[in-house]
């Protein structure tokens, strides 16, 4: 699967970047996001495989999406039986989130980036449109963090791991209300915390990477972004788990569904029948192989955003591979027109 997709995941990641950052600091979150989804859309459409959206975007926020159950791929065309092999055929699900980030897009704020992850058929846990409470942390403390336990004991267990002071350690959390009583124990316990308005699947992946500075992701973010994280941490070797939220109370922003019974029951539905089941990175990203791509859109702690010159534009993207073993950063130069002069740096 790697040496089929690998360059072609990655030139959907950077299109879409491309497409979202000429939207970048106007103000325009959901045209910001239509443009990545389209131009994301297009190229997958170019790719020969059939492939399946199991987590698409937008349903909350009624903004434009890749929906799922959606096909993408040459073979999901109609004529597919005049120029697919079914013998060759790659059959693959896709999680997408196009522009991770859309207001940190519209409003020129770091972290935004287009981001997916892909594996064969039925690899990826098919989330709801729900809220997920996630803990993200570095391979060091993979099985020794655990999302059950208060955030002072995991960051005792974080500290031990990583030969660091609590108070040398950076958490990461959403600015929401419901995360006020989550950000006092973080302090009272000495670590330092770090709060975004959004794009936390960033901020997981960072747990695994030395040197970013970001040592743990706690706290509730949208289900979705979840498994996407979790497939880049299974990758890593990082440690992630996450726990489905179905109580409208507990999030105080709303989801999609009117009552927390209600919510139950579409579980329900779905054939999740422990809604309260907390799920590590191998039960979210279950594939043989799984990959994961991303491209900055704003500049942000993994890599650089778009940066536009006269005739084109440069893009930083990452794609894992849980098949190689691989974390690749990959700088592009994209010429659209005879540019006049190229820069090294």
């Amino acid at each position: 699967m790697e040496n089929t997709l690998g360059l072609e995941i990655i030139e959907v990641v950077e299109l879409a970047a491309i497409a979202s950052s000429r939207w970048m600091g106007k103000g325009e979150k959901n045209t910001a996001d239509q443009v990545a989804v389209e131009a994301m859309r297009e190229r997958m459409n170019k790719i020969y495989m059939r492939g399946r959206i199991v987590i698409g975007e937008g349903e909350r926020d009624e903004a434009p999406m890749l929906y799922i159950g959606e096909e993408v791929g040459i073979c999901t065309r109609t004529d597919a039986k005049d120029f697919c092999n079914p013998d060759e055929l790659i059959e693959i699900d896709i999680a997408v989130d196009p522009c991770e980030g859309t207001n940190l897009v519209a409003y020129g704020q770091p972290g935004s980036m287009a981001v997916l992850a892909i594996s064969e058929k039925g690899g990826l846990f098919a989330a709801p449109d729900f809220y997920m409470k996630k803990l993200a942390a570095p391979q060091q403390a993979r099985g020794h963090v655990d999302i059950n336990k208060s955030a002072t004991e995991n960051l005792k267990i974080l500290s031990d791991c990583l030969d660091r002071a609590i108070e040398e350690l950076v958490v990461v959390v959403m600015d929401r209300d419901r995360h006020k009583e989550l950000i006092q124990e973080i302090r009272s316990a000495g670590a330092r915390v770090r709060l975004i308005s959004d794009g936390d699947v960033s901020a997981a992946v960072c747990c695994a990477f030395a040197g970013s500075n970001i040592h743990c992701l706690m706290g509730i973010g949208a289900a979705p972004e979840g498994v996407i994280s979790a497939a880049a941490l299974r990758c890593l070797g990082g440690h992630f788990q996450g726990q489905l939220i179905y109580d409208p109370a507990a999030v105080k922003t709303g989801l999609i569904g009117e009552s927390r019974e209600g919510n139950l029951a579409r579980l329900q539905e779905m054939g999740i029948t422990n809604p309260d089941k907390v799920y590590n990175a191998e039960e979210l990203a279950s594939g043989n192989t799984v990959l994961f791509a991303a491209c900055g859109i704003t500049p942000g702690t993994l890599m650089d955003g778009v940066r536009f010159f006269h005739g084109g534009a440069r893009t930083q993207s990452l794609v894992i591979s849980s098949q190689s073993q691989t974390a690749r950063f990959v700088d592009t130069v994209h010429m659209f027109d005879k540019p006049k002069s190229l820069q090294l740096r």
